[in-house]
């Protein structure tokens, strides 16, 4: 599903990169309006969607301006200053990881949950299905899960504050960027306004 570009393989998420020495992933749910950054000296979009030109914009900058990988609090200022650019032009809930971090950003609807020993049953809110993850995790597993929605209806999800970005290291949240006075928008008020933009929910 595309709210810009056609289907296709060059348009699917996630979009990966390397920066500094690293791999780059990003999934973006949204909708960005008359989003076309500068052509960059080091990352192109190969596809034709809105997603990827961001992707593709955030990492340009930062090799741009830290040749090297810079200490994780500068990192997250200045991906924070970028994505306040970027969400002018529509909706921009996204993901972003390296493997070792993960940078979530909600301009709707975002919802996590940290699931860590000892752990229990989680029930699927749209299936009549129960996973027990005692079963396939050890004490020392921790998992944080990042979605629109809640997926289970026996767990406490949170959910992130409209223009909420957060930074999870090792299943935690480690860094907040949050606004001043807080808004959390209703799921039917989330859906109703991505459903306006096109965005498939």
């Amino acid at each position: 599903k595309a709210t810009q570009g056609q289907t296709s393989l060059a348009n699917t998420h996630p979009f990966m990169r390397e920066l500094w020495g690293e791999y780059w992933l990003f999934a973006h749910n949204g909708h960005l309006k008359h989003f076309y950054p500068a052509p960059g000296d080091y990352y192109c979009p190969v596809g034709n969607t809105d997603s990827e030109r961001a992707f593709c914009h955030i990492l340009e900058q930062l090799r741009q301006r830290f040749p090297q990988k810079p200490e994780q609090t500068v990192l997250m200022e200045h991906i924070a200053c970028l994505v306040k650019e970027i969400r002018e032009h529509g909706l921009f809930n996204f993901l972003m990881s390296n493997g070792d971090m993960m940078f979530a950003h909600a301009s709707t609807l975002l919802h996590y949950i940290v699931r860590k020993a000892p752990f229990g049953q989680a029930k699927l809110l749209d299936d009549d299905v129960a996973i027990d993850f005692a079963a396939v995790t050890t004490p020392n597993d921790k998992v944080a899960v990042i979605a629109t929605l809640p997926l289970t209806v026996n767990e406490t999800w949170q959910q992130l504050a409209v223009n909420e970005m957060v930074m999870f290291e090792g299943g935690d949240i480690v860094r907040h960027d949050v606004p001043a006075h807080p808004v959390y928008m209703s799921a039917e008020e989330g859906l109703a306004v991505a459903r306006a933009a096109g965005v498939s929910v």
